[in-house]
């Protein structure tokens, strides 16, 4: 059962539903259930929304597939089932098998670092950012912290506030799991 309340859009503010327009106007798809409840306080749906700021900045750099890729690894590392079926979602439908994907070395290394982000970020070993250091500019690796600080914020708002999956994405889960929230 969701801990957070989930408005419909009759239950909305005037303040929402322009945020909610103006997100699917910059941003494209559609409002989700994670949306949909961070819609209840406008700065917070404000704020977490800025994760779409990091991820069009990172695009250029790194590209598209890397950023899904470092996205699902935090998000299943820290097991947030909306965040990483959504990115499950992403990498099937883009022809990627998520849990096999065939990476290049930068992707690969950003699959290591959000696993560890997610499950020990105070252990990351030295050597470790050492080769972060090599692969990325200083502005880089700052853009690319912020934006896992954001991917974890919105795991953890997902899996506290049990934010129920959207049913758009029930067939996109690993094997043998049948969570909804």
């Amino acid at each position: 059962m969701t801990f957070l309340p989930m408005s419909e859009d009759a239950e909305l503010s005037p303040d929402a539903l322009a945020a909610a327009e103006r997100q699917v106007e910059l941003h494209g798809g559609r409002i989700t259930n994670m949306k949909r409840t961070l819609l209840g306080h406008v700065p917070s749906f404000d704020a977490y929304m800025e994760w779409y700021t990091l991820k069009d900045e990172l695009e250029p750099y790194i590209g598209e597939r890397a950023v899904s890729l470092f996205s699902y690894a935090i998000s299943d590392a820290n097991d947030c089932l909306v965040c990483s079926v959504f990115f499950r979602r992403i990498l099937i439908e883009s022809g990627d098998d998520p849990d096999n994907p065939q990476v290049t070395e930068t992707e690969q290394l950003l699959l290591e670092w959000g696993r560890m982000i997610a499950t020990d970020p105070n252990g990351i070993p030295a050597e470790f950012r050492r080769r972060l250091e090599q692969a990325f500019s200083p502005k880089l690796r700052l853009v690319l912290v912020a934006f896992a600080g954001l991917m974890v914020a919105t795991n953890l708002f997902n899996t506290v506030g049990r934010v129920p999956l959207d049913e758009v994405l029930y067939d996109f889960r690993k094997p043998g799991d049948d969570r909804v929230e």
